[in-house]
């Protein structure tokens, strides 16, 4: 099988031809249509998350179907579409997730970064972390909700009942929570990049009713804010936009440092949190509330082989919406 190899960390993936794997006794062997390209993708590459498993198949907001089972499966049946997303494997017998929080598992495994991902024509999961699919998406038009859609999800969630949302970094992640958002009835305030005049107007053709740089001050103090952008001089600037009371979450996995902020910022009974993981029950929660909205996902497509592409689009901002790796209809052995 073809596949995009990480060989070290700050080197472009290698495209190698591999052995089709074989599935374990809890592990599905799926068949890749389609995988999102995502910024935690970067963090792995660039070696901001340390302990990535070596000779690496990056990615995980997969969409394929099932080859094989393995002889402990129960759920999905062989020709079946499945989502495969970051939270690959929990303990189940630790405090988090006999408490229902499993994304905060110490001994959780991810998909991409421990597991081999999704940038492959074939890759493994465990049949338990897999999703069934809504079929008004297709297989491009998918990958983004396994990630993008399932943190951002998480993120609004824990952002409470805010009706003035702000959200800094308008990427994949933020498209998808803008509809979400919009559809609750909320107003949001998108903050971007200081002159991405296309982001802000990507924005507010989503429904947004300010847009603008993430140094600038929004015309109303935010109930709440997101911060999907990676940079920690971002959380003083947002808890400086948020209104007393309000929320600050950080939905990325990876930050750079959050520089010293007055006390004043965050007095006012302001909370700072962070997001961590998902859990299966916000997929489930997510893909069934994602066609009601109606969500729609802006794709740009790229050939497996071009992954290193569009890594680089990725990491330069030139992308409205997500980057997705799709398949070629001739998957070979």
């Amino acid at each position: 099988m073809r596949a995009m190899v990480l060989h070290a960390p700050h080197t472009a993936l290698v495209a190698e031809t591999r052995p089709r794997p074989e599935p374990g006794p809890q592990q599905l062997l799926i068949r890749v249509h389609a995988c999102a390209v995502c910024r935690t993708d970067l963090h792995v590459i660039d070696g901001e998350l340390p302990q990535a498993k070596p000779e690496l198949i990056p990615g995980h907001e997969i969409v394929g179907t099932v080859v094989a089972r393995g002889a402990r499966v129960e759920r999905f049946r062989e020709g079946e579409r499945v989502g495969v997303p970051w939270l690959g494997w929990t303990c189940g017998v630790c405090a988090y997730c006999r408490g229902g929080r499993e994304n905060l598992c110490e001994q959780a495994r991810f998909t991409g970064y421990q597991l081999d991902g999704g940038y492959a024509e074939y890759t493994l999961a465990d049949a338990r972390y897999c999703f069934a699919l809504p079929a008004q998406y297709g297989d491009a038009e998918a990958a983004p909700l396994l990630c993008a859609g399932l943190i951002g999800y998480r993120a609004l969630r824990l952002a409470g009942d805010a009706r003035r949302l702000g959200l800094y970094g308008f990427g994949a992640a933020a498209h998808i929570v803008a509809q979400l958002a919009r559809h609750q009835g909320r107003e949001v305030y998108a903050f971007t990049r200081p002159g991405d005049a296309a982001a802000q107007a990507f924005a507010r053709e989503l429904g947004a009713v300010w847009a603008g740089a993430s140094d600038a001050a929004p015309p109303e103090p935010l109930d709440a804010a997101i911060l999907f952008a990676p940079l920690g001089a971002l959380v003083p600037a947002a808890l400086a936009a948020t209104a007393r009371g309000g929320t600050v979450v950080c939905a990325g996995i990876h930050m750079s440092d959050i520089p010293a902020f007055a006390y004043r910022l965050l007095w006012g009974e302001r909370v700072l949190r962070s997001v961590a993981n998902l859990t299966r029950r916000d997929g489930e929660e997510f893909l069934a509330l994602a066609p009601e909205v109606p969500v729609r996902t802006r794709v740009e497509s790229f050939a497996l082989e071009e992954a290193n592409e569009a890594l680089a689009r990725l990491r330069g901002g030139m992308l409205q919406g997500a980057a997705v790796l799709t398949m070629a209809a001739g998957a070979t052995v």
